[in-house]
């Protein structure tokens, strides 16, 4: 079965701008829900899809964080050649550490990072998921039991110098939250096995944002845009926004 990859998308409301990237392994299904919500509420959401994610798992490993960096600050691009003078932007996870990124790069009204990993986790630990996308991806592409194993076999032959360069994005933006001063709405779900939930405390202890809140999800797990308290992340999400600056 093909399976059609995700895309990037555009949800033009009012003239206040979201930009929404998702995490690693991930897509923009992954903050499609929070842009509607946001869409309805007049905001205008953009989503970028980052190279190499939502395809076969061969063509991830031989992209990287430059690559997809690239997506984001053209997704930032993007909205400013339609027009729009003041972006927000909510990441999760890997975008979480983006949307931090952009907020020592360029000018953002406010930064909202999810469940986004300020320590850097093992090599191993990263490759088991990269293996896990891997998986589960030719699963739904509705190979058979034999072909997936022979097509895993071949997988992990390949180098994943990903990982090193993921990593390394980590460590260099950690080293700069103290060059964030846009206004900061922290999220972190309790339950996160995916990142060390104390990535947050560092996230909003060493940021130097004046406006800053940091709210823990008691019941939610990594994927906290898709979890059960996501209606109500959705609100806190919309509350962090209307309490901007806004022009417009």
């Amino acid at each position: 079965m093909k399976i059609k990859p995700p895309k990037p998308f555009l949800f033009e409301a009012g003239k206040r701008a979201v930009l929404l990237l998702h995490g690693f392994t991930g897509s923009t299904a992954d903050v499609r829900m929070l842009g509607r919500f946001l869409e309805k509420k007049g905001y205008t959401c953009h989503a970028p899809q980052y190279k190499g994610h939502g395809v076969p798992p061969e063509e991830l490993v031989v992209t990287g964080p430059n690559d997809w960096w690239q997506d984001v600050m053209e997704g930032y691009q993007f909205l400013q050649e339609k027009g729009y003078e003041e972006i927000a932007v909510a990441g999760l996870s890997l975008g979480g550490v983006f949307s931090l990124k952009l907020g020592y790069t360029v000018p953002v009204k406010g930064i909202v990072p999810m469940c986004a990993p300020m320590y850097i986790k093992s090599e191993e630990v990263m490759y088991q998921g990269i293996l896990q996308y891997a998986r589960e991806y030719k699963q739904f592409e509705g190979k058979s039991k034999e072909q997936i194993e022979q097509e895993m076999e071949q997988f992990q032959e390949r180098p994943m110098r990903t990982l090193r360069a993921l990593q390394q994005l980590i460590g260099d933006v950690r080293d700069c939250v103290d060059m964030i001063y846009a206004p900061l709405f922290v999220v972190q779900a309790r339950h996160d096995h995916i990142v060390n939930p104390d990535s947050a405390n560092i996230i909003y202890d060493k940021s130097e944002s004046i406006q800053k809140e940091l709210k823990w999800y008691e019941n939610s797990s990594h994927v906290i845009t898709l979890g059960e308290e996501k209606e109500q992340l959705h609100e806190d999400i919309l509350s962090f926004l209307e309490g901007l600056d806004w022009s417009v």
